[in-house]
């Protein structure tokens, strides 16, 4: 009778324990994960609505070019000399774009 009053007893402690293992395990994956990818969305959201005339930019296809114009949700991208493109905001990638040297 003794011994299983102890292993109620152990169990209770055990689920007490369970759950402060499962929450910190979630807290852990909150700020190794979760955190960090909802701050590169808002730098990449904050990059792309900033987005002017005269930036050096590079496409998520890998096109690099200069913007020549912002017309809404389009950029008029210029790769060359006389050749431009139109592309999607959504298009331009921000980890390329912070590499591209600046002139």
């Amino acid at each position: 009778m003794i011994s299983t009053i102890l292993a109620q007893a152990a169990a209770g402690g055990g689920i007490l324990g369970q759950v402060f293992l499962f929450g910190s395990i979630i807290l852990i994956m909150y700020f190794f994960m979760i955190r960090p990818q909802q701050k590169k969305q808002k730098e990449t959201k904050k990059f792309i609505e900033e987005i002017k005339k005269g930036d050096e930019i590079v496409t998520i296809g890998g096109l690099h070019g200069k913007v020549f114009s912002v017309d809404g949700d389009i950029v008029v991208a210029e790769l060359d000399k006389g050749l431009k493109v139109k592309i999607e905001k959504s298009a331009i990638s921000l980890d390329f774009s912070k590499k591209t040297p600046s002139k």
